[in-house]
């Protein structure tokens, strides 16, 4: 007879949304994970029906239990166990992330990445003068005058 309730860290390794226990573990104390809207300690119970939510930037996914088991299955057995109801919106949003090119960085954080360093040199080299001798500060007419 299957289990009718899990914990909810078993669960999502189990289910290999996360890829170890203590990894789906630390979510929950992070608050990363939701059952059917209230955040989850990884104790919490899961059972056939609820809805989980899982925080794994830049997206929340969501999924429907069908299953609560504890014990990993392969990853063909999973449509059985889970069903995906995530939004598309989710996925626009994960989309545009992954067009931008810059995924958990925030823009003047860190190094600068290569073409970003390629951009300042181009940018400096043609914005400050090498050499000072090159200008004249006095205009011709300024000179002749006593």
């Amino acid at each position: 007879m299957p289990n009718t309730e899990a914990r909810i860290d078993k669960w999502l390794w189990a289910a290999r949304i996360y890829k170890t226990r203590t990894l789906a573990s630390d979510a929950c104390k992070n608050g990363r994970v939701t059952i059917n809207g209230a955040q989850a300690k990884p104790s919490r119970s899961v059972k056939p029906g609820d809805e989980v939510g899982v925080k794994k930037s830049p997206i929340t996914y969501t999924f429907r239990v069908k299953q609560a088991i504890e014990k990993r299955v392969g990853a063909k057995l999973v449509p059985d166990i889970l069903e995906n109801i995530t939004t598309p919106e989710q996925y626009e949003l994960l989309e545009m992330s992954r067009i931008s090119g810059f995924i958990d960085r925030q823009r003047g954080t860190g190094r600068p990445t290569k073409k970003e360093r390629r951009a300042l040199d181009d940018f400096s080299d043609d914005a400050v003068p090498l050499f000072l001798d090159d200008f004249s500060f006095l205009d011709d007419d300024e000179e002749d005058e006593p």
